[in-house]
């Protein structure tokens, strides 16, 4: 079977299934989406396995091809992040309206992984053929349970490379920041604020930690990568003290810093608490904690990897927009399978930036039926490169 055998119908009804599947993370809801993808995939015959993460939370793993030659990996996510405020419509109403199918996840990614689906109907799946895993993994909006649990038992050699489905308007994408979540807190002494010298404000402290984070962004900034653009921060909360009248004995930050590709984010933190010592927190009787609490790796792939040349050439044959490789200024979970030593590429329907975590998100669903017949392209290519 080829890429012309791509059931444009069969792609757009199942995205609208999966849109349908309501759930959002957090709080971690991804059961329904897995349920729809288990019985899709278990119809199509692949070999389906669901591998729990968390309490009501599974990996779902599924495979074709039972030869012993070199794998090519699949990676996408089954949550979606909430909808929040602002929608003219059901958020999960999963609608095509004007060429655009319509919903939270639309875009990010259950167009996409819809796609990728198809596309993997389209091999024979039979016992002498080169193996295809597709993993669609929990929390890749939060804390990355899924992909960690599933790169714990991830052979290295077992796959050539990895296609991460991900909404990238179809460019192809060969590197990625990553992303570290830190947290900072400070600890003073509580006073009457009609004698503040009696007590020792966080808050007033936490004001130079902000200033020397804004600070350090501007220097990052002087210092892109040549594809996915500089490192950078961003401080996303503040809360501290307990009434006006008190001077606020404590107070925290979350802080987002992304990371360029090879960036270590222990390296980050231990960054952070020297620069942010060299404040003078202590000598204001402040005492500074820096805790890390979620990091996710970037990833760089050679332009000469086959994984990039399939991927132009499966472009170029599904009349996609120009194959030019580039960067990607988001983070994925494509970092934690390149870690382990497998080439990655980054390509799906939609825009991050334009479509995904807003209200009234959506996805052109020429282009999500496009994306199908690149994957399948794609695979068709990886096949004929390992014959059995």
């Amino acid at each position: 079977m080829t890429a012309a055998s791509v059931d444009a119908d069969e792609v757009v009804t199942l995205a609208q299934r999966l849109v349908r599947a309501r759930g959002r993370n957090p709080p971690g809801e991804e059961a329904a989406t897995v349920a729809v993808l288990a019985e899709e995939c278990r119809r199509r015959g692949f070999e389906v396995t669901l591998d729990e993460v968390a309490p009501g939370r599974s990996n779902l793993i599924a495979r074709v091809g039972g030869g012993s030659g070199p794998g090519l990996l699949i990676v996408s996510h089954s949550d979606v992040v909430p909808p929040g405020d602002g929608w003219s419509g059901d958020p999960f109403s999963g609608d095509v309206r004007d060429g655009r199918l319509h919903g939270r996840g639309s875009a990010d990614t259950k167009g996409g992984l819809a796609a990728a689906i198809v596309a993997l109907s389209t091999v024979d799946n039979t016992a002498d053929q080169p193996p295809i895993t597709l993993a669609v993994l929990v929390d890749e909006e939060e804390l990355g349970l899924g992909i960690r649990h599933f790169v714990r038992g991830l052979s290295t050699n077992g796959y050539t490379a990895c296609l991460v489905v991900e909404p990238t308007s179809l460019e192809p994408v060969i590197a990625a920041r990553g992303d570290a979540y830190l947290e900072i807190t400070l600890t003073g002494l509580a006073a009457h604020s009609g004698n503040p010298s009696d007590g020792r404000n966080a808050i007033h402290g936490m004001a130079h930690v902000v200033a020397e984070i804004e600070r350090w962004h501007a220097e990052l900034a002087a210092s892109p990568h040549p594809l996915c653009g500089p490192a950078g921060w961003s401080v996303g909360t503040i809360e501290g003290g307990q009434a006006t009248s008190t001077v606020a004995a404590h107070c925290r930050i979350t802080a987002d810093r992304r990371l360029l590709p090879g960036e270590s984010a222990r390296d980050v933190r231990l960054e952070a608490e020297s620069r942010l010592e060299a404040l003078g927190l202590a000598d204001r009787g402040l005492t500074l904690e820096v805790r890390m609490t979620m990091n996710m790796p970037g990833f760089e792939t050679s332009v000469d990897d086959p994984i990039v040349d399939n991927l132009a050439a499966a472009l170029t044959a599904a009349g996609a927009p120009s194959p030019t490789p580039t960067g990607w200024t988001a983070a994925c979970d494509g970092g934690f399978v390149a870690s382990a030593g497998i080439p990655v590429v980054v390509l799906g329907p939609g825009s991050v930036a334009e479509q995904a975590h807003r209200p009234d998100e959506s996805v052109e669903v020429a282009e999500v039926i496009t994306a199908a017949r690149v994957y399948a392209d794609l695979l068709a290519r990886h096949v004929r490169e390992f014959p059995a």
